[in-house]
């Protein structure tokens, strides 16, 4: 799986987070490594060397951390293995001595997830699903736009009793949608009920649909239009839906914008890249440099979409990708930014996909923001600092329709702020 853009010196660099560790990491999708040699071929060794390869080849760490790398190597390739898992349990200790969580082994179902997530695309029929505590049912959280579930009339609330005829009753979300989804031009059918008790069958056939990773909407506040714009992900569609996101607002006569990256673990580098060059018409971007002390400063194209006031929302989930678009439209003062220190991930990740399907992330760059800051670890630090009580970050995580809205103190702050550089918002916390 390759990504084409423009980047001289990391032509096809991104960001990822989550889909391999816990905490956010940074990677870019390489072209296929070299073939294992020949005495090697078709033994769990081959992968062995095929990762090794890539470390030794592009590691940020030209001294990797103090370890001997080339007697790795050997100490890898002669040990006997009964088992694939048992190689890559091997190769998990190995890349261990690095020091670094974010250089890290997939299995095949870890890889394929990692690239299904980037992608931002799924095979299915487009709901979201979730069970009804109260009364044990499985129902319809949301149908996504555009799916073969919108196109049926299918809403949120509906109940759904049973998938290919497997009844439903005690059956996890999770469990639900790996019935559902299935190939591109496949069929499921379902039961569903709606709030009036008639029950009726639909049959959907699935397709490819393109997950939403830009939500927005015009905020009234006092009277003044306010553009909220809440990015979840950076993944390959969210440059477009920001960009569908900005005209769609801006057509409506809106007189600022709020960008909510709060929780957002980060993505696809190039989608960062295009986000921030929407916002801003100058400057530079952010700074790379990798293991030969080489530096890339990506810069602002003068194609930007908007020029309105703009206030960026992030917290300590704000990480990576969301790190470098708020560290240009920081450094450059295109925005203010309002919230808790963000996460503090400096670095990039090559992702190379190995010859068994499964895959490899190694960290191969640090990044800075235009200003030469060294975020690792420490985050950005918030222009305007709001930290929410425990019951305020209860209320939204559970009610997240409240996010965005005069019951969210931080996007109440950024109105306020608005408010004072000429957008006249009279609002108050309550």
């Amino acid at each position: 799986m390759n990504h084409a853009v423009t980047f001289p010196r990391f032509s096809r660099l991104v960001l990822l987070s989550g889909a391999i560790a816990t905490t956010a990491v940074s990677l870019w999708f390489a072209s296929p490594t070299q073939a294992a040699p020949t005495e090697l071929q078709d033994s769990p060794k081959a992968i062995l060397d095929e990762a090794w390869q890539i470390v030794n080849r592009e590691y940020v760490d030209p001294n990797f951390n103090q370890v001997d790398w080339q007697r790795t190597r050997q100490e890898l390739l002669s040990r006997d293995y009964t088992s694939r898992q048992q190689a890559y349990e091997a190769l998990n200790k190995a890349l261990e001595q690095l020091g670094d969580p974010y250089t890290r082994f997939m299995n095949p179902s870890q890889y394929q997830a990692l690239t299904s997530q980037t992608a931002g695309e799924m095979s299915g029929v487009g709901l979201r699903l979730e069970v009804d505590e109260t009364r044990q049912v499985l129902q319809v959280a949301e149908p996504i736009e555009n799916s073969p579930a919108t196109r049926a009339g299918l809403r949120a609330g509906d109940r759904i009793l049973a998938i290919d005829g497997q009844s439903t009753r005690g059956m996890t979300a999770e469990a639900a949608a790996k019935l559902i989804r299935g190939e591109v031009g496949t069929q499921v059918t379902l039961l569903i009920e709606r709030e009036t008790g008639k029950s009726f069958s639909v049959a959907l056939t699935r397709a490819r649909i393109e997950l939403p990773t830009v939500r927005y909407t015009l905020r009234e506040e006092g009277g003044q239009r306010i553009g909220y714009i809440r990015l979840s992900e950076f993944n390959a569609h969210a440059a477009d839906q920001m960009r569908r996101a900005i005209r769609n607002l801006e057509s409506q006569n809106v007189q600022a914008f709020v960008l909510d990256l709060r929780g957002n673990p980060g993505g696809l580098l190039h989608a960062s890249i295009e986000i921030a060059r929407m916002w801003m018409k100058e400057g530079a971007i952010v700074k790379t440099v990798d293991r030969e002390n080489h530096d890339e400063r990506i810069m602002a194209n003068r194609t930007a979409l908007t020029d309105l006031p703009l206030a960026i929302l992030v917290d300590g989930n704000s990480a990576s990708a969301s790190e470098i678009l708020t560290g240009a439209l920081k450094d450059n003062q295109r925005a203010t930014v309002i919230g808790t220190r963000t996460f503090g991930k400096a670095l990039v990740q090559s992702v190379h996909g190995l010859s068994d399907g499964s895959g490899i992330a190694v960290t191969i760059a640090h990044y800075y923001t235009p200003n030469g800051t060294d975020i690792s670890k420490k985050g950005i630090t918030p222009d305007i600092a709001i930290t929410l009580t425990e019951e305020q970050r209860r209320q939204l995580s559970s009610e997240p329709q409240l996010l965005g809205t005069l019951r969210d103190p931080q996007y109440v702050q950024a109105v306020r702020l608005l408010s004072a550089r000429g957008v006249t918002v009279p609002v108050a916390i309550k």
